[in-house]
């Protein structure tokens, strides 16, 4: 594999990774429910149909391992915005990590769940269709954010582990 490719992997799942813990501990420490990635895996089992979006994906049929596919559709587009990262901040930055750069990515990537998923699930553009459209809009932009420090903080284990040689990204 290229570089660049094994950059955008380790550093997008790591990213992910640190995502779903921060996720984790705010649903151990405040209560705060974590995304049901079955939930996202229905919406995309549903895509072979030619249904991209639904009034209430809870009420639509369930799709043979919607878990799995929520699951690595999660990952795989943690490692695309990974890649986004690499490209747009490139030459380098994976061999020098700086917070900016993951934090403008980590934040722009809300836009994917505000205009794409969200709408799709049947909570309407950025939540307007929720009980509480502030509430899921700023948890949304929370972990999104973490998902920045997550890309800042694997580029620097990456790094500081050698793999790539000097430049590469």
């Amino acid at each position: 594999m290229l570089p660049g490719m094994i950059g955008a992997l380790a550093i997008g799942v790591g990213a992910t990774a640190f995502m779903d813990l921060w996720a984790l501990l705010q649903k151990r420490l405040f209560g705060i429910p974590a995304l049901d990635y079955r939930l996202v895996g229905r919406w995309i089992g549903h895509f072979r149909q030619g249904r991209f979006s639904h009034d209430a994906i809870g009420k639509a049929a369930p799709v043979r391992r919607e878990a799995f596919l929520g699951w690595t559709a999660h990952y795989a587009i943690g490692v695309l915005f990974a890649a986004v990262l690499l490209f747009v901040w490139e030459p380098g930055w994976a061999s020098q990590p700086s917070l900016a750069p993951a934090l403008i990515i980590g934040l722009a990537s809300v836009l994917a769940p505000f205009l794409l998923m969200q709408p799709g699930l049947g909570a309407g553009i950025a939540a307007s269709r929720t009980p509480k459209p502030w509430t899921a809009r700023s948890r949304s932009l929370i972990a999104h954010l973490s998902f920045g420090i997550g890309l800042y903080l694997a580029g620097q284990l990456l790094a500081a582990s050698g793999v790539l040689p000097e430049g590469a990204g």
